[in-house]
């Protein structure tokens, strides 16, 4: 019978299967930092328009951050992925990932945004009008800086959280780490890859994990 560490830490299938772990990781990695980008944008877009757009508009943004904070992820992918082709949107996996996680990530990223927003006091926007700035340049030299210092702790901590959702991408076949590592159990008839998956995934987010704990109390200090 075959010893833990034959089983789950077996040597040979490790160097084996590296080429693919290297992969996914990679490919895990561009993923989370497509989905962080775009959907951080499109969050702090949302943002706007919920706090400053026409009520058309405001009540879109209400709709889309509702929806997509009680979505699971995995439903908004699969629908993406194996529902939009019976209406003529075909999708591949990496761009339906995005997509996917962008749009929840996007919800949340508004809800800190707006947190932020609302935290600095009214007066401050009030005296640069009075002052003749255009509302555009309130937003972008007023409100967003202080906003941004306001809502980056919490930002990042939903940065890490999405960038360890990334793993279910695997459900529509993306070449991630995970779906590369269970492949490679497949081959190898071992779970060697998927503790080497684990320790891959610590390696990655763990630094993040720490700039967030960095950022919380940074940020504090600054508050005080």
């Amino acid at each position: 019978m075959p010893g833990f560490v034959e089983t789950f830490l077996n040597a040979d299938v490790f160097v084996r299967i590296f080429p693919m772990l290297l992969r996914g990781v990679g490919n895990t990695i561009l993923l989370a930092l497509t989905t962080i980008i775009l959907g951080g944008l499109a969050g702090v877009l949302i943002c706007l328009a919920r706090l400053y757009g026409p009520r058309p508009v405001r009540m879109l943004a209400v709709l889309h951050v509702d929806m997509f904070r009680a979505l699971p992820i995995l439903v908004v992918l699969v629908l993406i992925y194996y529902a939009l082709p019976f209406v003529g949107i075909r999708l591949n996996a990496f761009t339906s990932a995005t997509l996917a996680l962008g749009l929840v990530f996007s919800a949340f990223t508004a809800e800190v945004f707006r947190a932020g927003i609302q935290s600095i006091p009214a007066g401050q926007a009030e005296a640069a009008k009075a002052l003749g700035m255009p509302f555009w340049a309130v937003i972008y030299k007023i409100i967003l800086p202080q906003a941004f210092r306001v809502a980056i702790p919490p930002h990042t901590s939903n940065s890490v959280a999405i960038a360890k959702d990334t793993s279910l991408a695997s459900v529509v076949a993306m070449p991630d780490l995970l779906k590369q590592a269970t492949d490679a159990q497949a081959l190898t008839a071992n779970p060697t890859p998927l503790i080497a998956a684990a320790v891959m995934y610590l390696i990655v987010l763990w630094p993040l994990v720490r700039l967030v704990s960095y950022l919380e109390d940074r940020f504090r200090t600054v508050g005080r």
